[in-house]
């Protein structure tokens, strides 16, 4: 797609009732209806309406217990993602559904048959977030005293999702013939069995699910540290990432893109979305209200809580209207490595106390807070996305569902108007809306390539 046609993609991210740790005091947020069906269906069909790729859900497996008093001031509760975007198939018809499933603690054969389900029975419109776990309660439910280590973490996914690719290939696209008369239901011929053994699994196939409407849903990746670039170059289609400055965010770009190459891929077969935490206002003065107020509800045990889980370090025993501490070395980090990273050093820029720290990424959590008026944001969304730092954006709206509405109802438009978004789907799948090619059966590549040597 040539600089003049590309239109920015974006991602409805779905934290419920809001992005912002206090968006469940904010007096317009829906507090109650966490688990509420209905509102998620309010919610998706509002991003449906605003033309919107995807919305996507992340997701973990424990409550972090370390900070008592966050508990009680945060929302610790979610549904399961599979389950919920299975239910939103049912009630939605284009925007893409993408959920968030580790590789740390799953099996390769469970997630494979999940997503070819749910891209079964949402018309080809799923996507897999892949994960790797970085909160150490989580082992705890898994019979672990701890995490493994970051980069075997990143090791264990690497071959988690070639196997998971490699299981919803089981069958060629054409393998299922229905045929009555001949009392053929499928192909025997053309279902191939994985017989994977590898450092991590043992995984004989084949998938009890025909090969996926979009031949494998969308994968998406969020990690940007070295392992998560380099896991990306190589597997995402889709990178979810955080970045505070344009600099940063086109360096970023600039590495990934560049390493597409080396694994026989073209730059427009990942797209990098960058997550946008925005505020909106009719005026900038009614933006920085809200801004205000949302920073005023914050209970500063759950803004503490918050920090020290980003930067896998308790900052509790510290004054919190002090300077950072003496934070340790990259190396001995073993949770997010990106994000330590981003934190640290956007304290140090600052000159950020741990309170303003918590104030500054309450909300975006590490990623970019914009706030302003519907022309001022979409200047600033335009901006990246023309400066070579983003081909889209996932949104992270501060409470629900009036964050959403606004950019919906104030900013689509404006993007629209400048020719920077599309005003319909342009196809029935994910893949067909993001621009990505449909991966090609191995048989298929294979019976291509002996054709093309016969030929030669």
């Amino acid at each position: 797609m040539s600089g003049s046609d590309r239109q920015i993609k974006l991602g409805a991210f779905f934290m419920i009732p809001g992005h912002h740790v206090a968006a469940w005091r904010y007096p317009e947020a829906s507090a109650s209806e966490v688990l509420s069906f209905d509102f998620y269906k309010k919610l998706a069909q509002t991003a449906e309406r605003g033309k919107f790729d995807m919305v996507f859900l992340a997701d973990g497996y424990a409550i972090s217990e370390k900070f008592p008093e966050a508990v009680a001031q945060t929302v610790t509760v979610r549904p399961e993602p599979l389950t919920l975007l299975s239910a939103l198939s049912a009630v939605t018809s284009h925007v893409g559904l993408a959920a968030t499933v580790s590789t740390t603690f799953n099996e390769p054969f469970h997630v494979a048959r999940k997503f070819a389900s749910l891209d079964h029975l949402s018309g080809g419109r799923a996507a897999w977030n892949v994960v790797t776990s970085a909160n150490p309660a989580e082992a705890l439910n898994f019979g672990k005293d701890d995490l493994l280590l970051h980069s075997l973490r990143y090791d264990r996914a690497e071959e988690f999702v070639g196997v998971v690719t490699g299981l919803w290939d089981s069958w060629e696209d054409d393998a299922f013939v229905f045929d009555k008369d001949g009392a053929v239901f499928a192909d025997r011929g053309k279902l191939h069995t994985l017989n994977h053994k590898g450092k991590w699994f043992d995984v004989r196939g084949p998938l009890n699910v025909a090969r996926p409407v979009q031949g494998h849903p969308v994968v998406i990746q969020a990690g940007s540290s070295e392992p998560g670039k380099e896991l990306a170059a190589r597997t995402a289609e889709v990178i979810f990432t955080a970045w505070q400055t344009l600099e940063e965010a086109q360096l970023f770009y600039a590495d990934v893109k560049g390493r597409l190459a080396k694994y026989g891929r073209a730059p427009d077969d990942l797209k990098i979305m960058p997550g946008i935490f925005p505020i909106i206002g009719r005026t900038e003065a009614e933006a920085a209200e809200k801004k205000a107020l949302l920073e005023e509800l914050i209970p500063q045990e759950a803004g503490i809580s918050l920090l020290s889980n980003l930067i896998s370090f308790d900052l509790s025993p510290y004054p919190v209207d002090g300077p950072l501490p003496d934070l340790p070395e990259l190396a001995q980090i073993n949770g997010g490595k990106s994000r330590f990273q981003l934190l640290k050093d956007l304290a140090a820029r600052e000159g950020l106390t741990i309170r303003k720290l918590y104030q500054r990424i309450a909300g975006a959590r590490g990623h970019r807070e914009i706030s302003g008026t519907p022309s001022s944001i979409a200047d600033q969304l335009e901006a990246w996305f023309r400066g070579g730092a983003a081909d889209g954006f996932n949104i992270m709206p501060p409470y629900l569902p009036g964050g959403l509405e606004e950019f919906v109802n104030l900013v689509v438009p404006e993007l629209q108007r400048r020719g920077l978004y599309r005003t319909e789907y342009e196809g029935k799948t994910l893949r067909d809306n993001l621009g990505l090619r449909r991966p090609l059966h191995p048989a298929e590549l294979e019976r291509t390539a002996a054709g093309k040597s016969v030929v030669g």
